[in-house]
This record gives C-alpha cells, structure tokens and sequence, in this order.
C-alpha cells in the first residue's frame, strides 16, 4: 500500500511538471472594492470641500472635572479638521470661522451673515459643496433657513454633536467625516440643504431635534430620512418634492435685518396676554404652537383675529404635537379669519418660512400659499 501511494504521487508531480508551464501565471488576489453608494460610483478628482464652523458642541470642551457640562465653540475649524482621521482622503478640504458660538445664541444677524457668505463661496468655482457645523439646539432652523436662501445646486450640509469633543466617545468625528462625504458626493447637488447626523442624512426642511441629550436625536418623524450614511458609504432616499434653494422666491440680498416672529405656546387656560404684548413690542407675525391641530381658547383666537385684521399682523397655526399636519379650516375657519394653516412645519421651522414670507407680503393667502409650496 505504502508503494502505490509514492507512486500515485510520483505520477501527479509529473503531470503537474508537464502541464505548469501551459498554465497562465499566477495574479495577485485583492479584494473588491467596497462601493460607497450611488456617490462614489465614478471615480474622478476629489470635489473641494469648504467647511464654515459656527461654533456649537462639536467644537466643544468639557471642564477638567469631567463632569457631564461643557463649554461651547471651544475649538476652531482647523482642530475640527485635524481631529477626525483620513478626513483628507474624502475631498480638498478648507476651513474658515464665521462664528463660535452655541447655538441657543444664534440670532438673525448671523443668519444674514452667514447665507451671505455660504453664497459667496458657493458662487466660486473652488468650491463644489460646504459644509457647516453647527450646534443642534438650533440647527434645523439654521439648515431650513439656509434651505430657502441658498442660491446654488451644489450641495450643502449642517453637520453637529450631541456631546463636545472631548468627551468620551465623542459623536462629533463620524459627523463631520460623513458629512465631508456627502458634501462629496455629486449625487448630493439639487437635493436642497441637508442635516447629516448620527449615520443619517436629513432634508432641512423636514428634520427636528427630538430628544434633549441622545445622540440619535434628529428624525424627520413625518417623512423620514433623506439617506444613509454610514463610514462615508452613501445611500440615498427620494428627494424632496417641495421647492428650496434656486427655487425660492426668497434672498438675502440687500437685508439688513429680518421681520421680528414671535412663538407662542398654547396650553390650557391660555391667555391673550402673551399675543397683545407680542404685537406691542414689534412682531409683525405670530406663531402659535397650538394644541392638537393647532388649536387655542376662544379668548386667544379672537384676540389673534384682532391683530391680524387691525394691525395687519401675519398669525400662522402651528402645532406643540411633534408629527402630523396643521390643516387648513379644520377646526378653525383661517379663510374667515386671515389665519394661515403650517401644515408640516413644526413652530421653529413655520417662524423661519414666516419671518422670509414677510419680507414678500403680509397678506396671509400669499404667506398660505409659500407654506404649500416650500
């Protein structure tokens, strides 16, 4: 037995001897290359990638204690930058400082100002998309205000964190990193600003801040999200079907301030107070954030009713709930009143479409039809 098989092996090795140098030679084997979603599909240059900081807890510090509180816009975009790793690798990156501040201080000053230089930037053809980081208290406000007087296709991204960063781990990096990459990605142009978050991209006008501390905090709770991404691999959703960005009738040329809107919150017992005393200190619109399908007391229907017919005052129902629609002569007559109807809009996002409506009109069937389209 030991004989046949040293001779069936000695008969193998002959005819591997004979029929080697027939074979092809041999290649190296590599692995595929990993898609990135529709994005990365072709490859070309890298896109230049501008990154505008504003502050907020992504450029945040803690104390030396380690406790759970933290100093806002403590970082400038250059750390930001060389924090997170093979960011470099996403796109040709620049960096500049238009503010550092939290953002439960951003205010329309800095609004004006920072549009007016997101289109600037925009206009030059160095830069194929921006990126904004930005603290999360006001984000969705600066995104949809952005949204609606950015004057360019190419694509812009509201990127934050929900903890500063240095705290232990830190959701600031993946944010920024993922954010560079849809700022990247060509598949990005035309779809309006976008929020990308916690592996989610996000369309401005649909997203919201929904728990005070968690790192998954933003959803769009009644659209969903815009897309995916995950290590800067994208995958993208259907696009926004309302108009944004070249589409708006709204602009930032020429504006040195903005129409003062003032939010109101309903509840019960509601007082009028609140809604004359508004009106007496200059708002020249009123949101209310109405109970149910934005809803108050008679008291302060009537009062709102008043304004608006007196003082010419733009009055737009809201809702506190945070998903569903606001919908027009459901329970309140608004064609009777001059009331306007949200719809979608939460109280933040309706005072940002509002305080820009009025810069057009005061009468309240053309503001009911900015609210339909945007």
């Amino acid at each position: 037995m030991k004989m046949r098989r040293q001779s069936l092996s000695r008969t193998l090795a002959a005819l591997l001897a004979l029929l080697l140098p027939t074979l092809p030679s041999a290649q190296p084997v590599t692995k595929p290359a990993v898609s990135a979603g529709k994005s990365q599909a072709k490859q070309g240059p890298k896109a230049k990638v501008r990154i505008v900081a504003t502050g907020g807890t992504i450029a945040g510090a803690q104390g030396d204690s380690g406790s759970y509180g933290y100093k806002s816009g403590t970082f400038k975009v250059e750390d930001l930058i060389q924090g997170v790793p093979h960011l470099e690798k996403l796109a040709t990156l620049s960096g500049e400082q238009v503010v550092n501040i939290g953002s439960q201080d951003m205010n329309d000053a800095v609004w004006l100002k920072l549009a007016s230089r997101v289109n600037a930037l925009l206009a030059s053809p160095d830069v194929d998309g921006l990126v904004v980081t930005h603290g999360t208290d006001t984000l969705e406000e600066t995104a949809y205000f952005l949204d609606l007087v950015v004057k360019s296709d190419k694509p812009v991204v509201l990127v934050g964190s929900m903890r500063p960063a240095t705290a232990v781990s830190a959701d600031g990096p993946a944010n920024l990193y993922n954010g560079v990459a849809v700022a990247a990605s060509p598949e990005a142009r035309g779809r309006g600003v976008l929020v990308v978050i916690n592996d989610e991209i996000h369309a401005a006008r649909n997203v919201t801040k929904m728990n005070t501390t968690n790192v998954e905090t933003f959803h769009s709770p009644n659209r969903g999200p815009a897309g995916l991404v995950n290590t800067g691999a994208i995958t993208w959703m259907d696009p926004v079907d309302r108009k944004h960005t070249k589409a708006t009738e709204f602009s930032v040329k020429g504006l040195e301030s903005l129409p003062r809107v003032d939010i109101l919150y309903a509840h019960a017992n509601m007082s009028p107070d609140l809604i004359e005393a508004a009106v007496e200190h200059g708002a020249q619109g009123l949101v209310i954030a109405g109970v149910g399908d934005g809803n108050m007391t008679q008291e302060s229907i009537d009062t709102l009713e008043k304004v608006q017919k007196e003082h010419g005052v733009a009055v737009v129902r809201s809702s506190r709930v945070p998903t569903g629609l606001v919908l027009r002569d459901n329970e309140i007559n608004d064609d009777q009143k001059g009331f306007v109807a949200s719809g979608e809009f939460n109280p933040p996002k309706a005072r940002v479409l509002l305080q820009l409506a009025l810069t057009k009109t005061c009468r309240p069937e053309r503001i009911q039809r900015m609210f339909d389209e945007y």
